[in-house]
């Protein structure tokens, strides 16, 4: 290896370090040791530690000799400096002023799911980290700005805040098998729960207060685009491209509709389908599990994808700490630099099992023409199959990941699925509406964060353009002001990755060959996991 390879070797351990040492729930999810007990320091002085130590890494992966390192290595230099130089260039947003959500988790559930160790020393951890959560909302209480924070964020942070009381006091303890530690977590969980319930108080008095704005701006926005994913376009260029493939999306479903009934109402099929779905959620997870299993059968039988060994896709309700912050399907990964293949993946279940509206909004929205593109998205080959394979990536590439790439890919395996045949034609209608979805994403959040559309518009918005239930669409619509940018992940990756494989393909390469090597750079910016596998056919 030559000197500067060395060099970019010895940088990425060290930063690396650092940043396990910075954050120990992201080391404790990634599978390091040691860090378990621990929670992140969130005080106003760690916030500016860690800013300062970014701009000192970045001189020195910039200082470094290019010419010197691999191939790969230049990928890895040219990934650590893209995360980091926009690290720094959204610092002066201060989401830790503006979000109450920053300081609201504890990781003690995925602790127990990934069950790394004995019962009793992921008990002395959990105990560790509910005990410590105290100090981390007082930090809270120090460092929220009712100047800065949005009144719909705090609002959010208010309802997972109040479903954090009930996890904590009420079923944390069912997380250990043995009584001694069920007792253990429950005294635990009780300074937890009166902890949140001060803060739950204190959130009430900002959310009545506070006069900050949701809205990122164009300048951050075109920053996340160009800095942080290596995108050549713009928050307007991006806008328009949603609005393209709306519009085309809508026009195909039409085509669909008519072949389906006779008519190119979509809106009307839509409708109907929406009524067909699992009768609880007990019965939804059910039918979930069952689609997640045939999608794997298929992409193995089809030869798309290589089969990782010893991989499993468990299929779970939500945890409640989950389901009061995202109402849709999510999917927990098993830790990056341990050898286990279980992964998670979590079916909506309602807040409130008692609230009617509740209920029946969420298996609407997760009817039964719908849920195998949701299965794949999350599982196989979506989520769960991309992140088995690039268990064997680069370190730093296990560390670091962009989200245009992790969505990108997700939405990308939906239609790939469709155009190998997986669907039955309603489920076609279900795989459109699903990208029709991440197109509105696009137009609804990029106009949010630019001040071309106020809350209630985005919220109509989503309800008639993709018949998305009110309540479903409320809580899409708090999402995308909490999460500024990523409602546009999806679509602008799949976007991506679909002009890299036909890049691919044209050059005589397989599908299979294209998923595999692509999913197993990593999950970087999309120009950077195509410029590693070297648009090279096979």
């Amino acid at each position: 290896m030559t000197r500067a390879g060395d060099a970019l070797e010895q940088a990425v351990d060290g930063l690396m370090a650092r940043e396990f040492e910075e954050s120990p729930r992201l080391a404790s999810v990634l599978g390091r040791p040691g860090f378990d007990h621990r929670l992140d320091d969130l005080t106003q002085a760690g916030f500016a530690r860690r800013e300062r130590d970014d701009a000192v890494w970045l001189e020195r992966f910039r200082a470094l000799d290019v010419d010197g390192l691999s191939p790969e290595q230049a990928i890895d230099r040219a990934f650590v400096v893209a995360t980091l130089e926009y690290r720094l260039a959204s610092a002066e947003w201060q989401e830790w002023r503006r979000s109450p959500e920053v300081y609201l988790e504890t990781g003690v559930t995925e602790l127990f799911l990934m069950g790394l160790y004995p019962e009793d020393e992921l008990t002395d951890s959990a105990v560790a980290r509910l005990e410590g959560i105290g100090a981390l909302l007082e930090a809270g209480r120090a460092n929220l700005d009712p100047a800065r924070a949005s009144r719909v964020v705090v609002d959010r942070s208010l309802a997972e805040c109040v479903a954090d009381i009930g996890f904590a006091r009420h079923e944390v303890a069912g997380l250990a098998t043995g009584s001694a530690n069920r007792a253990r977590l429950a005294r635990a969980g009780e300074t937890a729960a009166r902890a949140y319930e001060r803060f739950a108080a204190f959130l009430e008095e900002l959310a009545a207060g506070c006069t900050g704005s949701h809205v990122f701006g164009e300048d951050r926005y075109n920053d996340r685009l160009r800095i942080g994913e290596l995108l050549d376009t713009d928050v307007g260029a991006l806008r328009r491209r949603g609005w393209e493939e709306y519009e085309r999306v809508s026009a195909e479903m039409a085509a669909l509709s008519e072949q389906l009934t006779g008519s190119p109402d979509w809106h009307s099929l839509v409708h109907r389908l929406q009524q067909r779905h699992a009768s609880s959620p007990e019965e939804l997870r059910a039918e979930y599990e069952a689609v997640c299993d045939s999608a794997r059968a298929f992409m193995v039988d089809h030869d798309l994808v290589s089969d990782p060994p010893d991989e499993r896709c468990r299929v779970i309700p939500a945890p409640p700490a989950i389901r009061a912050s995202l109402a849709v399907a999510c999917y927990l990964a098993p830790p990056m630099f341990q050898p286990s293949k279980v992964g998670h993946f979590c079916v909506p279940f309602p807040v409130d099992a008692d609230d009617p509206e509740e209920v029946a909004g969420l298996l609407q929205s997760n009817a039964s023409y719908s849920v195998a593109t949701t299965a794949v998205h999350e599982a196989y080959p979506g989520h769960h199959w991309h992140l088995m394979t690039m268990k064997e990536a680069r370190p730093v590439r296990r560390l670091f990941e962009s989200a245009y790439f992790v969505e990108g890919w997700a939405l990308y395996t939906e239609g790939m699925m469709r155009r190998s045949g997986f669907f039955t034609p309603e489920q076609e209608l279900g795989q459109l509406e699903g990208r029709l979805l991440r197109a509105a994403r696009i137009i609804v959040d990029t106009s949010l964060h630019t001040g071309a559309m106020t809350i209630d518009d985005a919220v109509a918005f989503m309800h008639e353009r993709t018949l998305m239930p009110l309540p479903t669409a409320r809580s899409e619509v708090a999402r995308y002001c909490a999460w500024p940018t990523q409602a546009s992940a999806y679509l602008t990756g799949a976007l991506a990755i679909e002009e890299a494989r036909d890049v691919w393909v044209g050059r005589g390469g397989t599908l299979k060959s294209f998923h595999d090597a692509l999913a197993g750079s990593g999950a970087m910016p999309v120009p950077l996991a195509v410029a590693a596998i070297g648009a090279r056919a096979d």
